[in-house]
């Protein structure tokens, strides 16, 4: 469960939108519409600093085998500023043949011979964030896109050959109903994407949803029916060939995402660009989420040679992210490799303090032949076994599960 040493994933932030979504609280730059994205000196400099960065940070001697455009809108930089930036890669951190590399990329923000020139750059897998197939629900969230724009995306990237490719889609919007949610989970099963991301609406502070919306109060949806909602994507979509691999995502055989699982099975990762977030060295650290700052954070670290001065993460915090973040997962969590990692005593207790949360079926106890194991006590569990969150009604109380795990070993380990 420990980290190893080396980071193959690279996240790149580009923090360009037309506008911002109502929902978003993403590090950002707003260009807005009248301004030309090709001849944008913003985006040029922008390109110009983040690969300073990249060459300013200090190699660790293993080779890119995933990369992650996001964003922002990434799909509003050329590809001749994608190109750029994955050949500053390669030339100062080097990248494997088949790495996957993904770009998110918004409707109505890019054409056919672009999506062209994206692939012959490199881009091999496409993250599309259609948010719904409503156009009053697309406008409420204060999308630049409708749902025109997505079938047109859709259609140049079945023309380009783009088979991995996912689509990004919301429930619990304001004034969302459970048939608009039923109609956008049908709507893409019949698009057919590899992958597809189906997240639950947050609000996040700042934000204009966060002003205008109380959770739980109309016009958003009640907690029973984002429950509902929630429920309803994972029949529909495991039933119509995907695997729920993950709390939020679901993936054609072969088709997860590999970027993302960097982040859920808590390995190092490179972070580049505005507000973005790496995790090397057993340190993660966050970038200034302005322009301004950032870049004079880069003029800083081209000056210290690459040094980042931050603590390194301390046991507890190790054991406490791999539980949150592997949970997440439809595998779960080997007790065996956390009583490797961090002792017999660990192990015990959190198996001890999830034991109602099994007796109410929210968990599952998987052995070494992937079959499920039932025991009268979750105390004689055996070593060798995985210990998993049921899909749903396990995911949909996640929060409540890894509370009490945190409350329960937050002074385990010094």
């Amino acid at each position: 469960m420990k980290l190893s040493n080396l980071p193959e994933a690279a996240y790149i932030h580009i923090p360009f939108c037309r506008r911002r979504c109502y929902y978003c609280d993403f590090p950002i730059s707003v260009l807005g519409n009248k301004i030309n994205i090709e001849k944008s000196s913003s985006i040029s400099e922008y390109v110009e600093v983040l690969c300073r960065e990249i060459t300013a940070t200090p190699s660790q001697n293993s080779l890119l085998k995933t990369i992650f455009f996001g964003g922002g809108t990434p799909s509003l930089l050329s590809p001749f500023h994608l190109e750029k930036i994955l050949i500053t890669l390669d030339k100062h951190l080097g990248i494997i043949p088949d790495a996957e590399i993904s770009l998110e990329a918004d409707p109505g923000t890019f054409s056919l011979k672009q999506l062209q020139n994206y692939q012959i750059v490199g881009i091999n897998r496409i993250s599309l964030g259609c948010q719904g197939f409503q156009d009053n629900l697309l406008e409420i969230c204060g999308r630049t896109h409708r749902v025109d724009d997505i079938f047109r995306a859709i259609d140049w990237i079945n023309k380009v050959n783009f088979t991995n490719f996912s689509i990004d889609i919301i429930s619990g919007l304001p004034h969302q109903t459970l048939e608009d949610w039923q109609i956008s989970l049908e709507t893409a099963i019949r698009i057919n994407p590899s992958h597809l991301s189906c997240y639950d609406l947050v609000l996040e502070p700042v934000t204009v949803f966060k002003k205008r919306y109380q959770t739980g109060k109309s016009p958003l949806p009640t907690d029973e029916t984002t429950a509902t909602m929630y429920r309803l994507g994972q029949q529909l979509l495991t039933e119509a060939g995907y695997q729920h691999y993950e709390i939020s995502n679901y993936a054609k055989l072969g088709y997860q995402c590999r970027h993302n699982r960097v982040y859920w099975e808590n390995q190092p990762y490179y972070g580049f660009g505005m507000g973005a977030a790496s995790y090397t060295n057993q340190q993660r650290f966050t970038r200034p989420r302005t322009r301004k700052y950032y870049y004079s954070w880069v003029n800083q670290l081209s000056q210290s040679g690459g040094f980042i001065d931050c603590p390194k993460l301390s046991n507890i915090d190790i054991l406490l992210e791999s539980l949150m973040l592997k949970l997440r997962l439809s595998e779960g969590i080997n007790l065996s490799l956390v009583k490797a990692d961090f002792g017999k005593e660990i192990t015990h207790r959190i198996v001890s303090c999830l034991s109602t949360y099994y007796q109410q079926n929210l968990i599952n106890l998987i052995d070494e032949q992937k079959k499920k194991i039932v025991l009268e006590d979750i105390k004689a569990i055996p070593e060798n076994t995985n210990l998993k969150l049921t899909d749903p009604e396990g995911f949909l109380f996640s929060n409540r599960i890894l509370a009490t795990l945190f409350y329960n070993l937050q002074d385990s380990l010094s």
